[in-house]
């Protein structure tokens, strides 16, 4: 991790103006001549959204944090810009773009090369995990201008020392939020304390976690933010509300879960026990349901939250104590398993769904001897609470409500200097799993956690453990067998 003196900058600028809709014609910029008419060439003729939003902020060399869904046309965007620097007769490395993925570095690499036909010698070098590394070594001893690879692997050759980044002008963050899914953060670190201070760092993100903004304040200097998001609302909450007898509040629980599916739901109790009580009825009925509250180990806390963050686990049961601070993207439904004294603390839990743009369920049990919190609930939201009949709740399907991912534990983290990309590369290149199939990372001090698809969970665990990773034998297991054990 870098220090604040490592750091670029930490002030931040928000857009608080909205983005150029797109359309307009790529002569609107300063782009050299060559470059505008192998833009022609290639079919380019009117920017996107992202490309008219984004082109001339970095054009005019500022950092950027800009927020843009797959297929946008940002892979252009932080192109033309990174082109537009290039000094083409100085055979040094001077943009380095970052991908996730072999998959996405090798269609960047392509693209790039298309774009870069205006200037003769331009060549650009993609070094991923999953191939050899001696070509690559003998490959950049020729020189390159542009670097496109994954974290992990450009961070070997910085490391062996075969990667110079002395004269680098530009870094690309790209598809920063799936890169920090995949536990990545740390070796993008390692890999910025290696390029100068004096240089435009443009990141790419389809979502906005809260580590974006991590990103952005530890390796980017006064940034531009934009968000393209087509106007969403800043929050999309249906709430509803479903009186119940006390004697059925949990089986409650599973009836909303049943009806409305949702792949990731937060439900708050009011006690520790209120907790228990609930995992065990949930757990009982086939649900892959754990519990968040203050009696845990911070290793049992930790894994609980790695578990529900990278979709392995579909309920999270917490009190208001242990779910304080915790913040996960994509959470599709809240559930009120009780009233909370405090009209605050609702507004706050309901809060934790529908973030940006996407939509989200808030549902509330209430019995009788509730209804006066719930009444002080909506003269605080300034409206009448909706009320729906428990009745209405049918199963949507006879399927279980099952997780999409499963995580596995591997014995080993950063004291055997595991990284997410030995694990991923061990997972696609040896173990013949595709990217996709491929969830969040989490490497700790001893052990290192992988999500993959729940279908292919246990032929991982076997083709892991007949296999290597970062060149020894390793221990796997399926998380959920080892905590239920």
């Amino acid at each position: 991790m870098t220090t604040s003196s490592d750091r670029p900058g930490s002030t931040q600028a928000r857009d608080t103006a909205p983005p150029p809709a797109g359309g307009l014609s790529f002569d609107r910029l300063p782009l050299a001549p060559a470059l505008l008419a192998n833009l022609q060439r290639l079919g380019y003729l009117e920017m996107t959204p992202i490309q008219a939003a984004s082109l001339p902020v970095a054009l005019s060399g500022r950092d950027l944090i800009a927020q843009a869904k797959t297929g946008s046309g940002k892979t252009a965007a932080f192109a033309l810009a990174l082109l537009s620097r290039l000094e083409a007769r100085r055979f040094e490395v001077q943009a380095l773009v970052l991908c996730p993925t072999r998959e996405l570095a090798d269609q960047v690499s392509q693209e790039i090369r298309r774009l870069a036909r205006a200037e003769e010698n331009v060549k650009v070098l993609s070094l991923c995990g999953g191939s050899p590394i001696r070509p690559q070594v003998a490959s950049l001893e020729h020189g390159a201008h542009v670097v496109v690879g994954t974290p992990g692997r450009v961070l070997d050759h910085l490391e062996r020392g075969s990667l110079q980044l002395a004269a680098l002008s530009t870094l690309v963050l790209d598809e920063a939020d799936r890169m920090l899914d995949m536990g990545f953060f740390d070796d993008i670190a390692a890999v910025a304390k290696h390029c100068p201070r004096e240089r435009q760092t443009l990141l790419f993100s389809a979502t906005y976690p809260p580590e974006i903004g991590q990103l952005g304040r530890q390796f980017l200097r006064d940034p531009q933010e934009l968000k393209l998001q087509g106007g969403h609302a800043a929050s999309k909450i249906r709430e509803r509300w479903y009186e119940v007898r006390e004697e059925d509040r949990l089986h409650t629980v599973s009836r909303l879960l049943d009806h409305y599916r949702p792949v990731s739901t937060l439900a708050f109790c009011n006690t520790r026990q209120q907790c228990r009580d609930l995992v065990d009825v949930l757990s009982a009925q086939g649900y892959e349901a754990l519990a968040l509250h203050g009696e845990l180990e911070q290793r049992e806390r930790d894994q609980v939250l790695i578990q529900f963050a990278n979709r392995s686990c579909s309920v999270l049961v917490a009190t208001d104590v242990a779910a304080r601070g915790l913040d996960i993207a994509q959470l599709e439904a809240v559930i009120n398993v009780d009233v909370t004294a405090e009209p605050e603390v609702h507004v706050h839990r309901i809060g934790r769904t529908g973030r940006a743009d996407q939509d989200g369920w808030a549902f509330s049990l209430a019995s009788l001897d509730e209804m006066g919190r719930v009444g002080n609930i909506e003269l605080l939201q300034g409206r009448a609470s909706e009320w729906h009949p428990v009745n209405e709740l049918k199963p949507a399907s006879e399927q279980p409500l099952l997780p999409p991912m499963a995580t596995l534990q591997i014995l080993g983290g950063r004291k055997e200097k595991i990284r997410p990309g030995d694990v991923l590369g061990a997972l696609t290149q040896d173990a013949g799993f595709a990217a996709t199939q491929i969830g969040k990372i989490n490497v700790t001090e001893f052990s290192t956690y992988v999500a993959v698809e729940r279908g292919v969970a246990r032929e991982a665990v076997s083709r892991l453990s007949a296999g290597k990773v970062k060149g020894r034998k390793v221990k796997v297991r399926l998380l959920s067998e080892l905590m239920r054990g």
